[in-house]
């Protein structure tokens, strides 16, 4: 019996019951009178209008092909099911389809995901790393509000986000509702940002034009804007990452000769700075303006105005 829905085999019932003729049921439901006779009868015999267990179509691997399948793939876990598909035979064809291996490794629990990338870390980066968390494992919460974390963040007018899906019928990969237009070259511009924040503190936001360097980090940076607000608060600490440009030993020497503390930072080490989620509260408040930017020049006023109205109690 083709496949009816649910409500509307209980509609023909209801039809039927009603005293109406198979053929009229038959035009209301859109179906075939042969159709409406075999529900009929199948509620005579079983009292239901669900269709009888089916055995369906029989399964191309053996339990120990499944067995294979599993322990093939947890050995190897970047191994293609395209590979595994063209050296498992199946039980009616020289081989099985890598959609097969793919079923058999889902119903096993394991799917097809991308890898986390890691850095690579020597044995100096991990010894670095635990000595840098054994001394700071007892900082307090008031330790880690004397520090001014820093960083630099770059923002795009239009993003590229890979997670974006759309849901379309066959044939329909190229109508408009379900295209997205998007620049590839430079994503329609881009606007690179300074920024410190602490607990009770925050600096301004600075635009940076063009790219960041060590001496333009210690002029328009350190000089006009850090240098000022660690004075005005001697107890705080600087933190900001190890890019070329904040380990320069010119910088060094800067924040040296004016006494300026620095937070030691291990080499390749987590990005745990809490800025970052300051950054991605800032990226969606300015996408989420009744008007967004339109072009680089909007995007840094934005920026800077949403930065401003950024609570104290939201950092």
């Amino acid at each position: 019996m083709p496949r009816v829905p649910a409500h509307l085999r209980e509609r023909a019932l209801g039809m039927l019951q009603g005293g109406m003729r198979t053929a009229d049921v038959a035009r209301a439901i859109n179906c075939n009178v042969r159709t409406v006779r075999r529900l009929r009868q199948r509620y005579r015999e079983t009292g239901r209008t669900a269709d009888r267990p089916r055995s369906g179509r029989p399964r191309v691997t053996t339990p120990a092909q499944d067995r294979y399948i599993r322990t093939s793939h947890l050995r190897d876990r970047y191994r293609m099911a395209t590979t595994t598909a063209r050296v498992t035979p199946g039980t009616h064809n020289p081989s099985i389809s890598a959609q097969t291996v793919r079923n058999r490794l889902r119903e096993a629990g394991l799917r097809a995901c991308r890898p986390v990338v890691r850095q690579v870390l020597t044995r100096h980066h991990r010894q670095q790393r635990r000595l840098w968390a054994q001394t700071h494992r007892r900082w307090t919460r008031q330790d880690w509000q004397k520090v001014l974390f820093t960083d630099e963040s770059r923002f795009c007018l239009t993003r590229g986000d890979g997670r974006i899906r759309v849901y379309r019928r066959r044939n329909e990969r190229y109508t408009e509702a379900c295209t997205l237009e998007r620049d590839r070259f430079g994503g329609g511009g881009s606007v690179m940002v300074w920024g410190g924040v602490s607990q009770h503190h925050r600096t301004e936001l600075v635009v940076i034009a063009g790219n960041l360097n060590a001496v333009r980090y210690r002029e328009d940076i350190l000089l006009p804007h850090v240098v000022p607000f660690l004075q005005a608060h001697p107890d705080m600490t600087l933190q900001h990452d190890n890019a070329t440009s904040h380990t320069a030993r010119s910088v060094r020497d800067f924040l040296q000769d004016r006494n300026v503390s620095v937070l030691p930072w291990p080499a390749k080490s987590p990005d745990l700075n809490p800025i970052e989620h300051v950054w991605d509260l800032l990226d969606r408040r300015v996408r989420a303006r009744a008007i967004p930017p339109r072009n680089v020049r909007e995007l840094a006023g934005a920026l800077v105005e949403e930065w401003g109205n950024i609570s104290q109690q939201e950092l």
